[in-house]
């Protein structure tokens, strides 16, 4: 696992954050029969790594350089891919988004395509997947942590590597295709490894740890449909970052994390040397940890090799949104501070149709194009019109400010939805009527609850090119839970200039069988 082989990436770190660097990776994605939970079954591996592929680890502004081969055979997960890259803005470099008809076309099987970006004035817990139907579900998802030589809370923590790292994810035994509606997972992975009921008793996932230090945990929920309730038995945790923005620290002893969520928090190993559960309760369908199910383990230097212990311990300091604020407290939420205060203001209503399990977006249901919406657009293709597919892609103008609500009549279970190129703020979260335009969290992905909430976002359009909006449940987004936002489209040729690579993208998918699609 990706655990050990980049151990050594903590020594190299402070060595590497004076000066910015190129960091050249590559991944080879291919089909494999893997059994992260003892039940073997084929799957999506990126160089061999089974359920989660390798940690893509870089410093603020550096240069990232990843060539992605793909050697994938089995059609039943689609033989064409892409990789995008979660939280990353791609400021001047949307053609390296990779969202399948969106930024680009996929990559054809045997052919490989060189990603290359800058992380400017970014750091923080990212992550990657596929976004081509519905691959990452199939196992091609990874970390992705960006470090900052001046990280504001490197006081507060002596750990923080690869060792430190924590991914959530949902495994299933049937291709993600037969997955059903009402289909729950065969249990929860952590770091790729986890059991099921009735399943071996595999070997869990193990975070080690030594008692007096203190780490700054990465966690990552790379889940295709359920939010995760965190916890690690008899710690508290103290929440320093959000989706890539550093927050106020905050102490909680649970966290709600939905898909495409991510948290820093710090844990002082000062408890006696033992074992401890650290548990990812799934939270949208009745479930348990018997027999180590949804587990992982907290292992002091010290204690024996076994499963932990049993112990009570009471969730009764659960994260809420409300509560998490920016590190900067100079930061003014743009717009008036009144719903309805920005320069475009959009509301987004979905419904689902229980028949067909389609979902519209104002009316309408996302279906990809047949030509990426940045193709398009650098055809010429501007307005509302002229884009499609029609209905669904929004123009919005350069330098304004963009209020997006979402109204959740409709809905009776959360859905966490993320938007590619940009950070917002959240000025109205769900659970809550209330409106903060002081302090709100900002985040890239929010869950915009269910029922009476009318989650409210504000985003300032300062990143030129068409971004996906689209909840990460991907069984939703697969069924058309989506729209575009094609964020200053006159100048999206000047701003986001293409290579002959990504050019060729298409023609080679488009003479592609079916079956190689």
């Amino acid at each position: 696992m990706w655990h050990e082989t980049l151990k050594c990436c903590s020594l190299l770190l402070l060595a590497t954050f004076a000066s910015a660097v190129t960091k050249n990776t590559e991944f080879v994605i291919s089909n494999a029969v893997v059994a992260p939970d003892g039940f073997s079954r084929s799957a999506i591996v990126i160089n061999g790594s089974p359920a989660v592929g390798p940690l893509i680890a870089a410093n603020k502004s550096d240069h990232l350089k990843i060539n992605v081969t793909n050697h994938l055979t089995d059609e039943s997960m689609n033989k064409s891919t892409t990789v995008h890259w979660h939280g990353i803005f791609q400021h001047h470099t949307n053609s390296m988004d990779g969202t399948a008809f969106v930024t680009q076309c996929p990559i054809a099987p045997e052919k490989f395509f060189l990603h290359s970006f800058t992380v400017d004035d970014q750091a923080g817990t990212f992550w990657y997947h596929s976004h081509f139907n519905l691959q990452y579900c199939e196992g091609l998802r990874g970390p992705l942590v960006i470090y900052d030589p001046n990280d504001p809370y490197r006081h507060l923590y002596d750990v923080d590597d690869a060792s430190t790292i924590l991914t959530l994810m949902d495994w299933y035994h049937v291709n993600a295709y037969d997955v059903a509606a009402a289909d729950n997972p065969a249990g929860i992975l952590i770091n790729g490894l986890g059991r099921y009921p009735g399943g071996p008793n595999v070997d869990l996932s193990v975070t080690t740890v030594q008692q007096g230090k203190r780490y700054r945990i990465r966690l990552i929920n790379m889940a295709c449909k359920p939010h995760i309730l965190f916890s690690i038995d008899m710690h508290n945790m103290t929440v320093i970052e959000a989706d890539g923005q550093e927050t106020l620290p905050l102490v909680v002893n649970q966290i709600p994390v939905y898909v495409g969520q991510r948290y820093s928090f710090i844990l002082e190993a000062n408890q006696p040397v033992d074992n401890y559960w650290i548990r990812a309760l799934p939270g949208s369908y009745p479930s348990n940890f018997s027999d180590g199910l949804n587990s992982g383990i907290l292992r002091y230097e010290g204690a024996p090799v076994t499963d932990p212990a049993n112990r009570t311990w009471v969730l009764n300091n659960v994260l809420d949104e409300t509560d998490l604020h920016p590190i900067d407290t100079s930061v003014a939420v743009p717009g008036l501070p009144y719903p309805g205060g920005a320069d475009v203001s959009i509301n987004i209503v979905s419904i689902m149709d229980n028949t067909t399990l389609l979902f519209y977006m104002n009316g309408v249901i996302y279906e990809s194009p047949s030509v990426p919406i940045l193709l398009q657009i650098l055809s010429g293709a501007v307005t509302t019109s002229q884009l499609a597919p029609h209905g669904l892609v929004y123009t919005l103008p350069p330098n304004k400010v963009i209020e997006l609500s979402f109204p959740t009549e409709f809905l009776t279970t959360p859905h966490p939805f993320h938007l590619h190129g940009h950070a917002f703020y959240v000025v109205r979260s769900a659970n809550s009527t209330v409106y903060n335009y002081v302090n709100p969290v900002m985040r890239d992905t929010v869950n915009i609850g269910s029922n009476t909430d009318n989650v409210t976002v504000r985003f300032v359009t300062d990143n030129a090119g068409p971004w996906f909006l689209h909840c990460h449940i991907d069984w939703h987004l697969y069924r058309g839970m989506a729209v575009v936002f094609a964020e200053n489209p006159n100048g999206t040729t000047k701003a986001d200039p293409v290579n002959s690579a990504w050019q060729d993208l298409c023609p080679v998918y488009d003479s592609l069988a079916p079956s190689d699609q």
